[in-house]
């Protein structure tokens, strides 16, 4: 089996689309994949994705093969209440007129608080850190990973323990229209590493593509592993420059970038 993980072109969040940029990075992608082998198209329920897979399913004269709400942007938010190490963690905090602290998505949180506990660096033990006892990511990480792993099993590969059993092994290729977040998500369950390291080490540029395929180096076990990460070939070859969503500053006094 082959995943394919692609995120959405450049995100205009207001309208919950894509810019003009997007668009077009949206189409260059879909000529890229006009000529794959694209068995199964699941796509999230949110514009921005659903714009992006819009032009690959024109392409291909094909309609998605479903929508599914799981697929839509990791949603959780930390509440920061009175934690002042948390507080400073992250620096767009800010405060209702009641003294309430507005909601915050789990991976804005500044490297120099997570990086100095260990948990989060484990696949498992992520879920003991202060960020998780704050939010609700262990529970919207498992809806997350139970939806997938119950869509893989239905496509002939079944979760067991710390890899996949191969109940029906094929060479179908199934391909996930999404968000960054999410992307991390499925990337952690698939490869068994904390979600913190790769919401943080990693930044997937809209339209880039990841492939995992599975390797059965014994009969009916089967494990992902990825072939491509965050692939924008596509774009480079239409003389386009990825744009910069999912990234902050290169350099602190650069100040025409996201901090």
């Amino acid at each position: 089996m082959k995943i394919m993980i692609i995120r959405h072109g450049d995100p205009d969040y207001e309208h919950d689309t894509l810019t003009e940029t997007g668009w077009e990075e949206a189409r260059v992608l879909a000529r890229k994949l006009a000529s794959e082998k694209l068995d199964y198209i699941y796509v999230s329920p949110l514009g921005r994705a659903r714009d992006t897979a819009s032009c690959t399913l024109e392409a291909i004269g094909r309609k998605e093969d479903a929508v599914f709400d799981w697929l839509r942007e990791f949603p959780p938010v930390v509440k920061i209440g009175d934690d002042k190490k948390l507080l400073e963690s992250y620096p767009d905090a800010c405060q209702h007129e009641d003294g309430g602290w507005y909601q915050h998505v789990v991976w804005d949180n500044l490297p120099s608080y997570w990086t100095e506990y260990p948990c989060y660096f484990d696949r498992n033990d992520w879920r003991q850190g202060t960020i998780a006892a704050n939010s609700n990511m262990p529970e919207q990480y498992d809806n997350v990973i139970k939806n997938f792993d119950a869509l893989l099993a239905k496509h002939g590969y079944e979760r067991f323990h710390n890899h996949y059993r191969a109940a029906r092994p094929n060479t179908d290729t199934l391909v996930f229209f999404c968000h960054f977040g999410l992307e991390c998500i499925l990337l952690s369950r698939l490869l068994n590493v904390s979600p913190f390291i790769l919401l943080h080490g990693t930044a997937f540029a809209p339209t880039s593509v990841t492939v995992l395929n599975t390797e059965e180096r014994q009969e009916g076990i089967a494990y992902f592993r990825a072939s491509r990460l965050g692939d924008i070939s596509h774009l480079y070859a239409a003389g386009m420059e990825p744009s910069f969503s999912a990234r902050f500053c290169e350099v602190y006094t650069d100040w025409t970038k996201r901090h």
